[in-house]
């Protein structure tokens, strides 16, 4: 059982002004399996005062010396490499391999990727007599989720301490083990007082004041497109930054040529990866309305070799993060076959053999239109829709028509034509044919977000621009 109820407050660990504890499951096994405090508007504004302390000192600290703080920070995030790992099974259920391959890795990749661009950033910038200076915006506060719970620490946290910031971080209350660990990875490392602090809560005890309080100059949250906004009124009357990565529904376009069989089981399997808790998971499929049939084949034939079970064995998904999850994915999967979609393979309730545990089946829909609950909702499990199309042109209509805009994928053998299909497509990402690059700007059009993640756009982030003229004194006129 395990027991955090302090907080990390200018480089110790403190109590809670009032203790208030939320317990904390598994959700593989349904039983509590540790207890956190609450935070409250006392204990955030103790953070952001020892952050803004701290900024004054940090703020003016140099390249080199940001760049020995992150390679500290990275050697004892590989110390903890497995402490993380368990923890990241432990509080939301991702498969001990499924933790191990990606979860722990990113947030090291984060790390590295910081050092790399910090080592050649450009912090200033020569324009004739005047001179542009990238400066750090000051006192952020972080607002993460519990679905990658490292990466959305690490994705912050890393150019934040890079460009100079200070910050106080509120890890998902779902999922707060990888949280506490990464503070005291930050302690271990060395990372000057006040620099980085965490407090442990929930959206109304902690969120609201993190995100309105004065002192702070800048929010980063990731999360749910409704918490979003909130985040944004809080944030208004202070006129702070606020950068958000919200929800999505994103479409993956399978292109009418050889590849189509690749495609859609590259598209079903990168639908099913953490059981589907993605924002950027390729929901909605839309192919070949002539091909639907074999779509559906190929689809139900790669979602049968999903294995669901126990996290810590050799099952490819584990359980959704909680009750909450598990009840809204069954209602948008009775949705989806009460408004008439072909149920491929799937449906409501645990899958056979599991009777305890947030288990959802692997689950595909066809058939779909654009219209439907299960096509315009974020359903955040392992449930795919598939929709056809008559011709590319309608394919990318039908791909933009949402609300949301983080990302987009297309499946294609010619990559000129799937260049073209990508180019209109109205998301902050698209991938061709499976593309990957941990710097590249990750963020969203539309209502998935403002702002980017990831690689050196994230440092734009967290700089103010200041332009200062009459820097260089005008040449003296010859005699």
């Amino acid at each position: 059982m395990r027991e955090y109820l302090k907080f990390y407050i200018d480089g110790k660990w403190v109590e809670p002004t009032e203790l208030k504890t939320l317990d904390v499951e598994n959700p593989a096994t349904e039983e509590v399996v540790g207890k956190i405090a609450l935070g409250n508007a006392a204990d955030v504004d103790k953070a952001v005062k020892a952050a803004r302390k701290a900024f004054a000192s940090w703020s003016q600290t140099s390249r080199e010396e940001r760049i020995e703080v992150l390679g500290r920070i990275l050697a004892e995030y590989q110390k903890r490499f497995g402490d993380l790992a368990t923890a990241v099974t432990e509080e939301m259920g991702a498969p001990a391999s499924l933790a191990q391959r990606a979860q722990v890795p990113v947030g090291m990749g984060h790390l590295a990727t910081a050092v790399e661009i910090l080592k050649t950033f450009k912090f200033e910038e020569d324009r004739g007599q005047t001179m542009i200076v990238k400066e750090p915006i000051g006192v952020c506060s972080f607002i993460t989720p519990w679905n990658w719970p490292l990466n959305q620490i690490v994705c912050k946290v890393a150019p934040a301490i890079a460009t100079g910031c200070t910050m106080v971080l509120k890890p998902s209350e779902v999922a707060p083990f990888s949280g506490q660990i990464f503070a005291e990875i930050m302690h271990a490392a060395g990372v000057p007082a006040g620099v980085f602090n965490m407090i442990h809560g929930d959206g109304l005890g902690v969120g609201v004041p993190l995100s309105s309080h004065p002192d702070v100059d800048m929010v980063s949250f990731t999360g749910s497109t409704r918490a979003g906004i909130e985040v944004a009124k809080n944030a208004a009357p202070t006129v702070k930054r606020v950068a958000q990565e919200l929800g999505g529904k994103s479409p993956n376009i399978v292109l009418d040529d050889d590849a189509f069989a690749k495609g859609v089981g590259r598209g079903v399997a990168s639908m099913m990866m953490n059981s589907g808790q993605s924002c950027n998971a390729p929901t909605r499929m839309l192919v070949p309305s002539k091909r639907m049939d074999e779509a559906i084949s190929v689809a139900r034939e790669t979602a049968a070799g999903v294995t669901v079970g126990d996290p810590n064995g050799n099952s490819q998904l584990g359980p959704v993060s909680s009750r909450v999850q598990f009840d809204k994915i069954q209602k948008l999967i009775q949705a989806g076959i009460d408004e008439g979609a072909t149920l491929v393979i799937g449906g409501t309730g645990r899958p056979d053999g599991l009777d305890k545990g947030y288990y959802v089946k692997p689950t595909v829909f066809a058939n779909v239109t654009n219209d439907m609950t299960i096509a315009r909702e974020e359903i955040f499990g392992p449930v795919l829709s598939i929709l056809g199309y008559e011709t590319v042109d309608q394919a990318i209509d039908i791909g933009n028509d949402t609300e949301y805009g983080l990302a987009a994928y297309v499946q294609a053998a010619d990559i000129d034509q799937a260049r073209k299909v990508a180019s209109k497509l109205r998301a902050g990402q698209v991938s061709i044919n499976g593309g990957g690059d941990m710097s590249a700007p990750f963020g969203g059009y539309k209502m998935s977000g403002n702002g980017r993640e990831w690689g050196d756009y994230a440092f734009h982030e967290f700089l103010e621009t200041k332009a200062v003229l009459g820097y260089a004194a005008p040449k003296q006129a010859a005699e």
